[in-house]
Formats: structure tokens, C-alpha cells, sequence
């Protein structure tokens, strides 16, 4: 069954007035990795389990977008959740599951976009041990990412007030740096799937952000092998690396 970017992204293409065209558009690609077909990624598909779940606002046309990394955060997370965001309006469904009891939900946000009153955390332990009541499970954290540009980011924060009675995940740049996902220690600098990481860290799901990790890795060097043309030995290269052992796909 496809995930939930998946899946938004043919809804998005289905209300679509003209066909989008991204960068690279005459290129056959896999339609589940959205690699091009002779580096298809598929094979490396990782399968972990989580406890967190991510919620995914994605800006207009960001679904469509083949180099989108919220997609590797579904292929990863198998609880991800992806809705279109909009100025005017908010899906039911998105207000439900906010509202659904089991999940801590964090807005993962630099603090000094925080609203008025707005509680700003930089770590889990506690947040993630509150319950439903006495000898209750604790709830599960829901990672809510804003995925678009930075500004686009910004815009959709500012005019989302459902999100304002959630406490922000302010990340640190010594979290940002602790993982070396980039030489950058901003926030904004980050793609949505380097940002999720370093989120799963914070949550001890080492296993799964490790794996979030190595496929953000493998995504963006089989993506722009396609761009950069490989010679025959660095293309068999690429594609005969070890598998791992969970190479079934899902």
C-alpha cells in the first residue's frame, strides 16, 4: 500500500490544472523511489519499527516535488502522516489526529518563532512520559514538520494557529552538529529528512534515525548520479553495493 506522501502526492496530481514539471522531467523514474530507473534506490528500502510518528504539512506543491525527502521520512516511519497545507482551510483529519489522545504532538520549530506563551522544549524525556491517566502508556511523540522552503515554513507557522497550543521542538545547533549531518548548525539549512534524524535521536530511536540517516545518504547519491553522468565501473559500483539484510520490500 503506498504511504502517506504517496498518496498525497497523487491527490495533489489529481486536482493538478497542468502537469508539474520538475527538474530532470524527461527522466524515466522508479515510481516507487523516484530515482532513475538504472539507480533505483528500491533494493536498500529499510524496514525498522518505530514508536514515533511524524505529521508532514506540506506546502502546495512540495508532494509532487521528486527530490522531496518527506517521502523518505514515510518510506522510513511507518506511522507518517501527510496532509496539504492551506491558508484558508484545515482538513478534518488533521484535527483529528492532533486531537487523538495517544500522541505528544511537538512542532518542530526554531524557539524564537514561538507565539506568545507558546512552551519551547529541547528534549523528550519528560514530555514523552506524560499518560492518559494512572498506569496509563505514555504517549507517543507526533513529530508535526513543516515541509516546503524556509520561508514557505515560516509562512505556514505563522498562519497555523491550530499549532500554536502545541509546545515547539526548538533544536540546538549542538544537537544539529552532534549527528554531522551537514557543516551547517541552522535549522533552516537542513532538509525535512536531516531534520527528522536528528528528531528520532531526541526520541532514543536510534535504530530508526540511523536508518532515516543511511537512506537520506543513498537517496541524494543515486539521485544526482542521474544528473552527473557515471562512467560504467562507478556505475556498477554504485549498484552493487552490499544490500542490507532487511532488503524485502514492504
Amino acid at each position: 500500500m503506498p504511504h502517506a506522501v504517496a498518496r498525497l502526492r497523487a491527490k495533489r496530481l489529481a486536482i493538478s490544472k497542468k502537469p508539474f514539471q520538475a527538474r530532470g522531467a524527461l527522466l524515466v523514474r522508479c515510481p516507487r523511489c523516484r530515482v532513475a530507473q538504472e539507480y533505483c534506490i528500491c533494493a536498500w528500502q529499510p524496514q525498522v519499527a518505530a514508536r514515533s510518528a511524524v505529521c508532514l504539512l506540506m506546502y502546495d506543491a512540495e508532494p509532487l516535488k521528486p527530490s522531496n525527502t518527506g517521502w523518505l521520512i514515510a518510506d522510513v516511519v511507518a506511522d507518517t502522516f501527510a496532509f496539504g497545507w492551506a491558508r484558508t482551510e484545515v482538513e478534518p483529519a488533521l484535527l483529528d489526529l492532533l486531537a487523538d489522545p495517544q500522541w505528544q504532538p511537538y512542532v518542530v520549530f526554531p524557539q524564537e518563532y514561538a507565539q506568545p506563551n507558546q512552551h519551547v522544549v529541547h528534549e523528550l524525556q519528560q514530555d514523552t512520559m506524560q499518560t492518559h491517566g494512572q498506569d496509563a502508556a505514555p504517549k507517543r511523540p507526533l513529530f508535526i514538520v513543516l515541509d516546503g522552503t524556509w520561508h514557505e515554513a515560516r509562512k505556514m507557522f505563522r498562519k497555523s494557529e491550530y499549532l500554536h497550543h502545541f509546545p515547539i521542538l526548538s533544536l540546538r545547533p549542538e544537537q544539529v552538529s552532534r549527528y554531522h549531518l551537514r557543516h551547517s548548525v541552522n535549522l533552516e539549512h537542513l532538509s525535512t529528512a536531516e531534520v527528522m534524524v536528528l528528531c528520532l535521536h531526541l526520541a532514543e530511536e536510534v535504530q530508526a534515525a540511523e536508518a532515516l540517516a543511511e537512506w537520506f545518504v543513498r537517496f541524494n547519491r543515486h539521485y544526482l548520479a542521474a544528473r552527473t553522468p557515471l562512467s560504467k565501473q562507478q556505475a556498477q559500483r554504485l549498484m552493487g553495493e552490499t544490500l542490507p539484510d532487511n532488503n524485502t520490500l514492504t
